[in-house]
């Protein structure tokens, strides 16, 4: 069964950085899309990055030139650089990943298999 795992959150202060990481198991072949999500109490769950299978990105407009979405194959793992985080960062944020060619990569509803989420606090 697939499973995605994510480490890395934390609390840190505005203008900090930290990187989350989403392990994934359970698949021989590698994801067409993984992504990163975040929601925020009261808030709908916003897309934050993605990359697909040609390691292409893309990026909800609130973080560009902040954060960075990467991914190593080999280890099956994605990741996220965050850096100069803001309080408006603060969120559960969530790994998902799929293999339907050709669906998009931002976009929450194309994903069937989602991490458990890692809680990204920013304090001011």
């Amino acid at each position: 069964q697939v499973q995605l795992v994510e480490s890395g959150g934390g609390s840190v202060q505005a203008g900090g950085s930290l990187r989350l990481s989403c392990a994934v198991s359970g698949v021989t072949y590698s994801t067409y899309c993984m992504g990163w999500f975040r929601q925020a109490p009261g808030k709908e769950r916003e897309g934050v990055a993605a990359i697909d299978s040609a390691r292409s990105t893309t990026y909800t407009d609130s973080v560009k030139g902040r954060f960075t979405i990467s991914k190593d194959n080999a280890k099956n793992t994605l990741y996220l650089q965050m850096n100069s985080l803001k309080p408006e960062d603060t969120a559960m944020y969530y790994c998902a990943a799929h293999w339907r060619v050709g669906w998009g990569c931002l976009r929450d509803y194309d994903y069937n298999y989602w991490g458990q989420g890692t809680q990204v606090t920013v304090s001011s």
